[in-house]
């Protein structure tokens, strides 16, 4: 039923849509972080017991914690209140882009606080373990500005590729969710057989070994563009 809601995508709306999601407090402000809190404990724990001549610094990969809760969150955000925004009048379009301002408000606040967290890292000699958690080698190591730009798209583009996901299992259904995944691998093996015929693995790697941060941002970010469109296409042809 048509309530009388708003149908275009005014910056007004779709503040609102990401104002609607954040009722669901649990889900979008406490989760990844009570998954990184509970990572970083882990590794703390873990680096902790290590041998003191073991290495000079231990490297621990508990950061990825926050990027699987952002999937994760990403994933049911785009269908749980679907029909009900649907209900209210909104058309699809407009849903989808008022959650995509969500995923880049959410991102460039969660990059921001591990930026933070990071500085605190480099402070304290590593939490006085000489543990490397927000310092991710290549990837986070260059200034601040370039570690927050960096965390911002990959948050931004794990929260539309979840969205993706969940949208492919509404439209389509387990059996359409696993044909997604399968095409995704086969794609990937076909890349890598490609590579291995022609044997040009060592131009991918060196392509890859002399990508520069910003250079890996702005792949990025063209990923997220292209997920972006393919959750909308995807979203236009689900039934509610």
């Amino acid at each position: 039923m048509n309530t009388g809601a708003p149908t275009t995508g005014s910056v007004d709306t779709l503040v609102k849509i990401a104002r609607y999601h954040l009722l669901d407090r649990v889900a979008y402000l406490w989760a990844p972080w009570a998954t990184l809190t509970f990572a970083f404990v882990v590794d703390v724990v873990v680096t902790g017991v290590l041998p003191s001549g073991h290495t000079d610094h231990h490297w621990v990969g508990g950061l990825g914690a926050i990027y699987v809760a952002t999937f994760v969150v990403g994933l049911q955000s785009v269908t749980k209140g679907l029909p009900f925004g649907l209900a209210l009048g909104l058309s699809r379009r407009t849903y989808y882009l008022g959650t995509v301002v969500l995923a880049v408000a959410l991102a460039a606040v969660l990059g921001a606080v591990l930026t933070v967290l990071r500085a605190v890292e480099g402070a304290t000699g590593g939490w006085g373990l000489s543990m490397g958690m927000f310092r991710v080698p290549y990837i986070l190591a260059g200034s601040w500005y370039d570690a927050w730009l960096t965390s911002f798209v990959a948050l931004a583009l794990l929260y539309v590729y979840g969205g993706w996901w969940g949208l492919v299992h509404r439209r389509w259904g387990l059996v359409g969710l696993i044909s997604f995944a399968a095409g995704q691998v086969t794609v990937l093996l076909a890349a890598a057989v490609a590579a291995t015929w022609t044997h040009t693995w060592s131009s991918v790697g060196h392509f890859f070994t002399t990508l520069s941060a910003v250079g890996l941002t702005g792949v990025l970010a063209a990923l997220a563009v292209v997920l972006m469109a393919g959750g909308f296409t995807t979203l236009r042809r689900v039934t509610i």
